[in-house]
């Protein structure tokens, strides 16, 4: 596996921060990303090719977007440019695209770096599209957000999009082992600390190497700490999530997914990371009371009240404690049985309803409130379910313009097999009513 980073970087004070230290120096010394970097990787077959387009690199925090951007433009001999959507605006551009321009005609191609291109609006995005199409400038735009959601379709179209993963706890053990050596120094952590550390970083190589420098300054040479002197000298971060953007639609999808899939240990690990990062409990509750009907529904027809009881249970006792109820519903749901025949039963209702018109029903089912209505044939020849000696009539209920329907399908799962005895004996004891003329 190649190194990360270069203990020494030339320029570099050694009193900058370990991330400017041991930032590489070449795509070599990358670790990590290596569906994008390693030999067969898009960057550099892209760089094999001699011809370097416009790209979205996507990804979380400390994952090494900037620094690939900045080292792609040395592989290929790029000017490199650098600009901030955050403290950038409409004046901004232009200067930097007149200055491109300029040194396109000296021969010198510029690639542009957007640091979170995601916060440009639609128009200043559009901006871009003239100097990519004209080879003024190599976009490189950097995004921790889905960029289906956030960039326009025009400027996607122009680009290709690159996922940058977080890192693994083996790439950032070697990067531990760089500020190690770079500091002169073993980290003060016993083994269990050494992992708790890595869980903290969250995949971000730069908040590890945060951390590392937090630690080396607060602990004494001869000082070794376990798991919760760790906690105590470094400030804990909170996971990465934000409750608008993708880390929320990922997360909530993860949990609906595993409960579906009848995997209550992992739907309890979502819950836990959704609550540990801040979301509203009742959210989820929402979200739980949504998955009971989605996909369970009648093969367990306790699992929404269960939704809804768990929910005001929250309601009641708040944070902690009303926290146990949704672990419970979580768990309850992913071991239920799962049936989705009445989500799919009502959709099929809803197109036909749409498409149907407005057939009347039977007119033997319509009441009769006045003497000209019954004059008119209404409810005439109903028979009451409840005077037959089955408590079943056998009536026709659908209009007669579209005929009888079977959107109702229950699976031979949990409550619907006994549903699906009661469905066979109802249709067997309408074809005889039909047959015997009654």
């Amino acid at each position: 596996m190649a190194d990360l980073f270069a203990v020494e970087s030339a320029g570099v004070s050694p009193d900058s921060p370990l991330a400017d230290q041991l930032r590489p120096r070449s795509l070599d010394e990358v670790i990590g990303q290596r569906h994008l970097l390693g030999p067969d990787g898009t960057l550099r077959r892209m760089i094999a090719s001699g011809r370097l387009g416009s790209l979205i690199l996507w990804g979380p925090p400390g994952t090494g977007k900037t620094t690939v951007a900045r080292l792609l433009a040395d592989q290929v001999n790029y000017r490199f440019k650098q600009i901030s959507a955050v403290f950038s605006g409409v004046a901004d551009l232009k200067k930097v695209f007149e200055e491109a321009r300029f040194e396109r005609l000296s021969g010198h191609k510029t690639l542009l770096f957007v640091d979170e291109i995601h916060r440009f609006n639609r128009a200043q995005q559009d901006g871009f599209l003239p100097v990519m199409e004209d080879g003024t400038v190599v976009l490189v735009g950097a995004t921790t957000e889905n960029p289906s959601f956030e960039l326009n379709a025009a400027l996607l179209s122009r680009a290709q999009v690159l996922r940058f993963d977080p890192f693994g706890p083996e790439e950032l053990e070697l990067m531990a082992e760089r500020a190690e050596a770079a500091v002169g120094r073993k980290l003060p952590l016993d083994a269990e600390a050494r992992t708790a550390l890595y869980s903290l970083a969250d995949g971000d190589g730069r908040a590890l190497l945060g951390l590392i420098e937090e630690i080396f300054a607060a602990t004494r040479p001869d000082e070794v700490l376990d798991q919760a002197g760790l906690l105590q000298v470094v400030q804990r971060r909170a996971p990465i999530y934000d409750k608008k953007q993708d880390g929320h639609y990922n997360l909530i999808s993860a949990l609906h997914k595993t409960v579906r899939g009848s995997d209550p240990d992992a739907a309890l690990y979502y819950l836990a990371r959704m609550l540990v990062a801040g979301e509203d409990p009742l959210f989820l509750a929402r979200r739980m009371i949504r998955m009971a009907s989605e996909d369970i529904g009648m093969a367990d027809p306790q699992a929404l009240p269960l939704a809804i009881a768990a929910r005001d249970a929250y309601e009641m006792l708040g944070s902690p404690e009303g926290e146990l109820a949704l672990a419970e519903l979580c768990v309850y749901l992913a071991t239920a049985p799962k049936s989705n025949s009445v989500e799919v039963a009502f959709n099929e209702a809803m197109a036909l309803a749409r498409s149907s018109g407005s057939p009347p029903p039977p007119m033997t089912i319509l009441n009769a409130p006045t003497k000209l209505m019954k004059g008119q044939g209404y409810g005439k020849g109903y028979i009451y379910d409840h005077d037959t000696p089955e408590g079943f009539s056998g009536q026709e209920y659908f209009p007669e313009k579209i005929g009888r329907q079977n959107f109702y399908r229950p699976v031979e799962r949990g409550f619907e097999r006994e549903i699906i005895k009661r469905l066979d004996y109802w249709d067997k004891l309408r074809v005889k009513k039909r047959e015997d003329g009654e």
